[in-house]
């Protein structure tokens, strides 16, 4: 573990060295705040949360650390679906008592998407296999700037949502899109598969940093989605795994 955590370190600083990105004061102060955090965090829990059918009332709620009033994000996760053809796929969503709040989705024709509480930033992609892709999205209300990351390579930024914020009080759920407070789901729009290593920082994080945590074991300083720590609380088929040990036992919260 020791070693991990070294060879990430020393990695981040040769990233310091590289970066033109990383030349201002303040980006290389967020890094410092980033490297501090291996430095001290464990490897993530390999926590999973597995949604083995098409259901209309499937789905698990995440409880964050802080709600969630942002004027900035990032927000990061993996997942792996086999859902084929012209279907839309929803990764995440934040709704709140009237609005699709912050919905991630993958569209019928294969992109991905952004929408906060409006329409959404469309990116084009490439083709997303069944097996695990990670996904990075960042948000920052005072310039609009937006960037979807697939597996540690960034789309071209759009400009997005500009003065926006998050407004808080909603609720954060996987699996489902709710057209209501908790509620109204459609079984076609439901996710199917596997999505874990899920984290939301109220900042954006330099790229260099969301291209390590691309490339394996996901080490976190979250502190809006923890998933090493943030409480889910599954419902319907919805089943978490630990994927760290042979113990495929499902979670005793899990709801029949």
């Amino acid at each position: 573990m020791q070693g991990i955590k070294a060879c990430l370190v020393a990695r981040i600083h040769i990233h310091i060295s590289r970066s033109q990105e990383l030349r201002s004061v303040n980006m290389k102060l967020i890094l410092s705040m980033f490297v501090a955090a291996v430095l001290l965090s464990d490897v993530e829990a390999g926590r999973s949360l597995v949604f083995p059918e098409e259901t209309a009332n499937s789905f698990v709620e995440l409880f964050p650390a802080k709600e969630l009033s942002l004027n900035a994000f990032t927000l990061c996760l993996r997942f792996a679906t086999e859902l084929k053809g012209k279907r839309e796929v929803i990764l995440f969503a934040y709704r709140t008592q009237y609005f699709d709040e912050l919905n991630v989705w993958r569209e019928t024709d294969g992109r991905l998407s952004l929408y906060l509480s409006g329409p959404g930033a469309l990116f084009e992609v490439p083709e997303l296999g069944p097996l695990a892709n990670h996904v990075c999205l960042t948000w920052e209300s005072l310039t609009g700037r937006t960037t979807m990351y697939v597996n540690g390579r960034s789309s071209a930024s759009q400009i997005f949502q500009r003065g926006h914020r998050v407004r808080p009080g909603g609720k954060i759920i996987l699996g489902q899109d709710p057209d209501n407070f908790l509620g109204d789901f459609q079984a076609k729009q439901s996710f199917v598969g596997e999505i874990f290593g899920v984290n939301m920082w109220d900042y954006v994080l330099p790229s260099v940093a969301i291209q390590l945590l691309s490339t394996g074991e996901d080490f976190s300083d979250a502190n809006v989605l923890d998933w090493a720590t943030v409480t889910l609380m599954p419902a319907g088929s919805a089943v978490e795994y630990n994927k760290s040990s042979l113990d495929t036992s499902p979670n005793p919260q899990t709801l029949d």
